[in-house]
């Protein structure tokens, strides 16, 4: 019997602008991975990206040592984030940093945020928010004597404007939400929920883990005031990649980070007594910035430069429709629930599944070399990485699936 939905995966692979990018990525011949759902979790490596760490490490670290420091790396954190900015997050230069990691530029931000608005005691978030990003908050509000405001979220929607209307008011210091929701991939309206913030007087915090480099973001344009995310997903940094941060420039001035290192300094080499903030976002810098580990994520944004983020959303939507439609086909008759938004102006990289006892089914998935992500409760988390996924690799990672559950009693 014919396989329709497998010639529509063949088809829209023969279309597929952005398919010769798949073959940048490294995949050894004795991978066992048939279909890598999981990008949205952590994305591949990129075959350069092997050999640009080698270089580093034979010619930089060995050949210039303590030197590379004057050679460029200790511009590498505005360097990288200003490009960061530019090809993917909509952002003028001066106002994105990588350094840290997630946690600790949420950390970094929220207590910036409260302490540049004295006398208001509120943080408003929502319940369904990533678990880091709502701890962060928690642990905030403990040290300044704050309180939480919790917005009631639908795990299998996201945060909307009429709930943060009805959340801030004139007590309202900082508001944090993800752009795209991590368990549902709900895509939030960025701007109608700032406009709303900042007519109360508060300021807007964003987590972009789940959209930088998947989804189109225009952080200038929408009058973001501060974001955070990783970039290990989409961005295909690598394990613990270091994160970045961005303050709108307006606010700069206004902000003073809590852990003040050296890096962060007016001048890091004078070493002198007490600290003087560096000028612009360099002062969200704290310790040495972990240059060997960004080497990843400026290989991918050569890729994506070549790509286009635009390119790079058209292929995500496409995806992430496809794989509804195999759900609606092959799945839902097997009790299987699609809870992700089907409107795609408010879906972002990835798609929710649902159905009580898929726990149970990743170590099969796993060894069937199918690698999908799980989140509690009964969520199976797909998420096609656009530059390094097909759409017949969608097709066999969800017919093993079907066939697995087929089998089940």
């Amino acid at each position: 019997m014919t396989d329709e939905l497998l010639e529509r995966a063949e088809a829209l692979d023969e279309a597929d602008p952005l398919a010769p990018l798949r073959d940048r990525f490294l995949a050894p011949d004795d991978f066992d991975v048939v279909s890598y759902l999981d990008g949205n979790s952590l994305g591949r490596p990129l075959r350069a990206t092997e050999q640009r760490m080698t270089e580093f490490v034979r010619e930089q670290w060995a050949g210039r040592l303590i030197r590379g420091w004057t050679d460029g790396w200790l511009e590498q954190p505005q360097r990288l984030g200003d490009r960061l900015g530019a090809l993917a997050l909509g952002a003028a230069a001066g106002q994105t940093i990588v350094a840290d990691s997630t946690t600790v530029l949420l950390y970094k931000l929220v207590r910036a945020a409260v302490d540049a608005r004295p006398g208001r005691r509120t943080i408003v978030l929502d319940t369904d928010n990533f678990p880091t990003d709502r701890y962060v908050c928690e642990a905030v509000a403990a040290e300044r004597g704050l309180e939480l405001a919790w917005i009631e979220t639908d795990p299998s929607a996201g945060i909307r404007p009429e709930q943060v209307a009805a959340a801030v008011g004139e007590d309202t210091a900082l508001v944090l939400f993800s752009h795209v929701a991590y368990r549902s991939g709900w895509l939030a309206d960025v701007a109608e929920i700032n406009r709303i913030a900042h007519a109360a007087g508060a300021l807007t915090l964003w987590d972009l883990c789940h959209s930088a480099g998947s989804v189109e973001v225009e952080l200038d344009a929408w009058g973001v005031d501060l974001a955070v995310g990783c970039s290990y997903k989409y961005l295909n940094g690598g394990p613990g990649a270091p994160a970045f941060a961005y303050v709108r420039s307006g606010l700069q001035g206004e902000l003073r980070q809590p852990i003040w290192g050296w890096m962060g300094h007016r001048a890091s080499f004078e070493m002198g007594p007490g600290h003087e903030p560096a000028p612009g976002i360099r002062a969200m810098l704290s310790g040495t910035p972990p240059i060997l580990a960004m080497l990843p994520l400026e290989v991918n944004l050569d890729l994506l430069a070549e790509a286009g983020i635009a390119a790079v959303r058209r292929k995500s939507l496409l995806l992430t429709e496809y794989v509804i439609d195999v759900a609606d086909r092959w799945l839902a008759p097997l009790g299987v629930e699609v809870v992700s938004p089907r409107d795609p102006a408010r879906r972002g990289g990835h798609v929710t599944l649902r159905r009580p006892g898929f726990e149970a089914l990743l170590e099969p998935l796993w060894e069937g070399g199918v690698i999908p992500d799980y989140r509690r409760p009964d969520g199976l988390r797909i998420g096609p990485a656009p530059l390094s996924t097909g759409f017949a690799e969608v097709h066999r990672g969800l017919s093993i699936l079907r066939d697995l559950l087929e089998k089940q009693p």
